[in-house]
Parts: structure tokens; sequence; C-alpha cells
């Protein structure tokens, strides 16, 4: 997800690059599994193009879409026009959610944590949103095991960060996750085909299942 503030790289030729990128064939055929399961009202955060909209299931009856780029939002109009449910636009930023606490069945993010600015407070609106034992959804790459691809992304990531809106390549998503009141229950990782340091994958569904200081008060 983009950041509310952006250039005209940032607003008008890197949603493209990402619409391109993130359509790949391997990238999506692992979208119809992240989706499975998604029902009644849901939230996703990083809409950008609407690039998972054809794979949501018939069980969704709305789509809560937070996302700052227009440009994504035209790149995603024919998506949108043939959703079986509505789509409301709620707010431009995973860190501030215009919803109240514990209004949606589930939430959805694909390569979009490795992004926001600040991840805990993300990951803390995420807990807030949904109602107890519910369910978030997510692809997302992230730190690897393996030490030397670690050390590279670690190597890269500032310059990452500046050309591609944010994106850190060396965030250790499911320990963030859990970090914010997430009960991770299921997690999958592998590198998708390509550069190790940018493909490590962090697949995989967690419940808000802490109401303690981290989730709903």
């Amino acid at each position: 997800m983009l950041r509310p503030t952006m250039s005209f790289y940032g607003e008008q030729v890197l949603p493209r690059l990402i619409d391109f990128a993130c359509s790949r064939a391997p990238i999506d055929q692992v979208r119809e599994r992240v989706a499975s399961g998604l029902h009644g009202e849901v939230l996703e955060i990083g809409f950008g193009s609407g690039l998972n909209l054809p794979h949501l299931p018939l069980s969704v009856t709305k789509l809560h879409a937070v996302d700052p780029s227009a440009t994504g939002k035209k790149l995603a109009r024919f998506r949108i026009a043939a959703s079986p449910f509505p789509i409301e636009w709620s707010g431009l930023d995973g860190q501030n959610l215009a919803l109240p606490d514990s209004s949606v069945d589930c939430a959805l993010s694909t390569f979009t944590l490795c992004t926001v600015p600040d991840l805990d407070r993300t990951l803390r609106e995420l807990h807030r949103v949904l109602r107890p034992n519910g369910t978030f959804h997510f692809l997302e790459h992230g730190r690897s095991p393996d030490a030397g691809v670690a050390a590279w992304q670690d190597r890269l990531t500032p310059m990452h960060r500046r050309l591609l809106g944010g994106c850190e390549l060396n965030r250790s998503i499911a320990d963030r996750l859990r970090s914010a009141g997430f009960c991770v229950d299921e997690l999958n990782n592998y590198y998708l085909p390509g550069p190790k340091v940018s493909t490590y994958i962090y697949e995989g569904r967690a419940r808000a299942c802490d109401h303690g200081p981290g989730g709903h008060a």
C-alpha cells in the first residue's frame, strides 16, 4: 500500500508497475487460496488495483477497501464493476481505519504490510476492527530465515524503500502479528520464483485472539 503523500512517480508510475508485477501467474494462483474462507464484511488494506477481487468468494457480503492511490482505483474500475458485492472506501491508510471497533468479520492483506510506515500501529488497528476471533488472511513477503538472504535484505532495504513506495524487505511478518495480539493459526513460508531477497513469502491466517493491551479493550 502506498503512502498517502506521493510524488508523480509514486502516484502515476508505481501503481502500474505493481499492478503488472503482482498479476503474474505464480502470485495470482496463490490469491485464490488466501481468499478462501473470507465471509461477511471484509476489510482489505492495500486494495491497490483490485487484484484480489476476482478471487473473493461469494460468501463475502461487503468489502471495505483501504488505499491512498487514486491511480490504483482507476486501474481497478473494471474489477469493481464486476464485483457481486458492494465495495465501500473506508480510508486511505491502514494506520487509521475509519471503522468502529469489532465491525468486520475478516481482514485481508496482500503485499501491503511491507510498506505501511508504522506496521505495529496498522496491526493494532486491524485487531481493533476485527470481531473477536475474526480472521486475518495475509500474503506478504518479508524476512528470510536464511542468514545470507537476510543480510542482503538488510543491506538493500534502504534503497528498496526509496524506489518502491516504502516497501521494506526485512520485516518478520509472523512475529509482528503475534506481538500485536494475533494468534497465527496457519503459516506457510516459501520462496516464489525470483530474487530471494524479495520473494520469501508469509502466507497464512491469524485470529484476533488477544483481548489484552495489544487488542480489544
